[in-house]
């Protein structure tokens, strides 16, 4: 069943209460700040922060709600992007509709309403994938889709801000974990081993590719699993294993039917002295450059349109996750969340190279990048370079963050002025960077 409009499923007032709020200004939260606070949860904490969220969680959830009733090309009409809009006025709803918290008991009904609002929203990424692919069904096919810059900004602004969300309220939740895993915040692990991670998240997407093919190359893990930083593991696991699953999918497909041996992906974790640098290869053959500049689109992907093979998706209630082409942009926004990046360099015929960048000079300190498009007085931040590519999106200033370029196999890192060039290896297919100052 179609969705309904708006003012036939949502009152006057509500409406009108949405549109005031989207019009406040959000408040961006350092994973620094999450780690101090978090690491005393006191009934008192616990209380400041269900205020915090009572207040700020609207104002987020009002800005996205105005934007997916706005959106250009028809995108608003479609059946799942206004299921997804439905979603942010419920909980819009639900979220003003809560009493002021005055004590411990409002603080934990606040606490096991937010943690609802979460579970409603676990869907958004595949449904407005879904939403995504119906307006590409409903455009001319010959389009070029990365001319349409408003649905792509829109969608960066979307998911980032998603992000954002999920990250205040799974802090939130997870500090009343009555026992929880040694050296953990909340959802920040204080000492995360990048190399654990990446070996998690290989496993997992080697599983799909087993499940998908009957068979998947090995994957290669090289560095020191004692090296340790404070990150968000959940983040680190989903940005490798998208990005695994990509080259094991490219491999598999490339040897499937060869008698050679599929090459490893390989995964190399390099500690240095002022960063930290994640790199991920393999030999799927790469991609030609006449198709590098679609793949942070998110109207394209190298795999069968899931639509064009149910025509009935598009009203169901179930969406279908692959072929939609979200996972390379959505991992960028993971790494740029708290001030990283995602560069790739195609060697066609040979492989192709993904660059993830985290450089910040403490990453406790930088501030989460947020929405800020409804502010347009510009940023109070020193930082130039990565900044000004999120300025573009309309997202909120990330503190402490340098510039990054990438020239071929050389990715030179301008700290404080200085550049300190890290050279790539040759012959490769995918290569993630995440760089920390440490």
């Amino acid at each position: 069943m179609a969705a309904k409009k708006l003012h036939e499923s949502f009152s006057k007032s509500l409406i009108e209460e949405v549109h005031r709020w989207a019009c406040l200004k959000q408040t961006g939260v350092s994973l620094r700040y999450m780690m101090e606070f978090g690491s005393l949860p006191t009934n008192r904490n616990l209380l400041i922060s269900a205020q915090f969220l009572h207040k700020e969680l609207p104002i987020r959830i009002a800005h996205r709600a105005i934007e997916l009733e706005t959106l250009p090309y028809g995108l608003s009409e479609k059946p799942a992007i206004l299921k997804v809009r439905d979603w942010y006025f419920d909980s819009f709803r639900d979220l003003r509709s809560f009493p002021e918290i005055k004590d411990t008991n409002d603080e934990i009904d606040f606490t096991q309403m937010i943690k609802m609002i979460k579970v409603r929203h676990n869907n958004v990424v595949p449904t407005m994938a879904l939403g995504v692919q119906q307006l590409k069904k409903a455009l001319n096919r010959k389009m070029d889709y990365t001319d349409l810059d408003e649905i792509h900004q829109f969608l960066d602004r979307f998911y980032m801000s998603r992000i954002g969300i999920r990250m205040l309220i799974g802090q939130h939740v997870a500090l009343h974990d009555p026992n929880p895993p040694p050296d953990c915040v909340g959802y920040i692990h204080t000492k995360m081993s990048p190399v654990d991670v990446a070996r998690s998240a290989s496993e997992d997407a080697r599983a799909i590719c087993l499940r998908e093919y009957g068979s998947a190359p090995d994957i290669s893990i090289y560095g020191d699993r004692d090296f340790t930083f404070p990150y968000v593991p959940t983040h680190l696991h989903m940005m490798v294993f998208e990005l695994v699953k990509n080259s094991l999918r490219a491999v598999q497909e490339r040897f499937m039917d060869s008698d050679k041996v599929a090459p490893p992906i390989r995964i190399i974790v390099a500690d240095g002295l002022e960063d930290v640098t994640i790199k991920v290869s393999d030999e799927g053959g790469g991609i030609p450059r006449s198709g590098l500049p679609k793949i942070f689109t998110y109207l394209y992907s190298t795999a069968k349109n899931p639509l064009d093979e149910h025509s009935d998706l598009g009203t169901a209630d179930v969406a279908t996750m692959a072929g939609y082409g979200y996972g390379l942009p959505i991992s960028r926004l993971y790494a740029r969340y708290f001030g990283g990046d995602l560069q790739i360099i195609s060697m066609e015929g040979y492989g192709l190279r993904e660059d993830e960048m985290m450089e910040v000079e403490d990453p406790v300190t930088v501030t989460e990048a947020i929405d800020k498009s409804n502010e347009r007085s510009g940023s109070s931040g020193d930082c130039k370079g990565g900044i000004d590519e999120l300025q573009r999106w309309g997202v909120e200033e990330v503190e402490a963050l340098v510039s990054t370029v990438v020239i071929d196999v050389v990715v030179a890192s301008l700290i404080h002025g200085a550049a300190r060039p890290l050279k790539v290896s040759e012959g490769t297919r995918h290569c993630c960077y995440w760089k920390w100052w440490k």
